[in-house]
């Protein structure tokens, strides 16, 4: 038996949709035919909707995952199998449109594939790591309590990217609004005023003439500015796609930038160091857990490195001297991790250790918005008041002509 997902007019003329658990399509319609459901579409769920247009990928968010491997967790803890967990799941009305993406999981595993993978062929979402994950619970044997700890892990990340996204919505709002006023000042009204003044023949203010000319400018460079920007985003996420040693190089070159090289390097401690402290607990074997933990990263240097220092650590290198010879974690993660190791008690150091690196991370990102702020005020207000100028400037000559 399979799931399908259908929508067609009841018997009212009202629309239909829902699931529906049949051999195949024919039967699916025939079921909905006793039902009194002329079935428009019909198609195996989880494979996106073809009467609807949005994208598979649109749905299984972050915080979906989240409550989905949670209450899975639960489930499993009580003593039900996966297959009935899988049923529940698809009729809580808490997964909403989910349903049709944890039915398709449900028919995935019912088919013989691993949960792991029936989980990752669900949504373009799903990463690598969460995948890796799960399938290590499985082998285990402890699906339920890495569930519950990837569940855990993805609230965390959820809760750091709503700090981000909330430092950022001011100094977003005040850029859109200062490029609106200047844009509305420099197109339209400036080159109107611009013919006006002409007209009279008087000679214009320095500033004036200044503030004109860097709007003639803006005119044609912005849009050439915009067109180089669209072409090289396009040219780095081909090559990107295409090559391992570029994501690599690229990677180095986010790490080293002035600006960026204060968050990047603590954002990929933050990540490295709280999923290996998950892994470890989870009785994940380090190598395994170095790996997955260099991929949830985010960063392909890292990655790169932990897999030649992985092979270090299996011929019986300390962890403390392999992380220590990857430079974007050898600032303070080896001292954490030596001490783990003197004192036996390696998971509860990396946790701490995690925390440090989140501690770090909210201070420099506040602190950092906060000179971001107080400095797109002065922008902004420096960039009014020229403006101002140049256009009171010349009314007051002609003015004074006029007297």
């Amino acid at each position: 038996m399979r799931t399908f997902e259908y929508k067609g007019y009841n018997h009212a003329g009202q629309v239909a949709r829902g699931l529906i658990q049949a051999l195949d399509r024919k039967d699916a319609r025939e079921k909905l035919s006793h039902q009194g459901v002329l079935a428009e579409a019909i198609q195996a769920a989880g494979e996106g909707r073809a009467w609807v247009w949005r994208r598979r990928d649109v749905l299984f968010t972050l915080d979906i995952r989240a409550a989905f491997y949670r209450e899975l967790a639960s489930i499993l803890a009580a003593g039900l199998p996966l297959s009935n967990g899988l049923s529940l799941l698809m009729e809580a009305p808490e997964m909403g449109r989910n349903q049709t993406v944890v039915a398709g999981i449900g028919d995935r595993v019912s088919e013989g594939i691993s949960f792991a993978d029936a989980v990752a062929d669900s949504s373009a979402r799903v990463t690598a790591f969460e995948r890796a994950v799960i399938e290590t619970g499985e082998r285990a044997g402890r699906l339920d309590e890495v569930l519950n700890r990837l569940a855990d892990y993805l609230e965390e990340e959820r809760q750091l990217r709503d700090r981000l996204i909330s430092a950022l919505i001011y100094p977003a709002i005040i850029v859109g609004l200062s490029l609106l006023v200047g844009t509305g000042l420099l197109v339209f009204m400036l080159p109107a005023f611009q013919s006006l003044l002409l007209e009279t023949g008087l000679d214009l203010p320095w500033i004036t003439r200044v503030v004109m000319r860097g709007a003639q400018g803006v005119a044609w460079m912005l849009p050439l500015f915009v067109l180089a920007g669209g072409v090289a985003s396009l040219w780095i996420k081909q090559r990107r796609a295409r090559s391992s040693a570029f994501r690599v190089a690229f990677d180095r070159f986010l790490h080293r930038l002035p600006f960026l090289s204060q968050f990047y390097p603590v954002l990929v401690n933050l990540r490295f160091t709280r999923t290996l402290a998950m892994l470890l607990q989870s009785r994940v074997n380090l190598l395994e857990a170095l790996t997955q933990a260099a991929a949830a990263s985010g960063s392909p240097w890292v990655e790169s490195l932990i897999d030649v220092e992985a092979d270090a650590v299996r011929q019986g290198a300390n962890l403390s001297d392999a992380l220590a010879r990857v430079p974007p974690l050898a600032g303070t993660l080896p001292g954490w991790v030596r001490a783990g190791e003197v004192s036996g008690d390696l998971t509860g150091m990396l946790e701490q250790a995690a925390q440090r690196s989140q501690h770090v991370w909210e201070r420099r990102v506040t602190r950092t918005m906060t000179v971001i702020e107080s400095g797109l005020v002065v922008v902004v207000g420096a960039f009014v008041f020229v403006l101002a100028l140049s256009i009171i400037l010349p009314i007051l000559s002609i003015n004074q002509a006029l007297q």
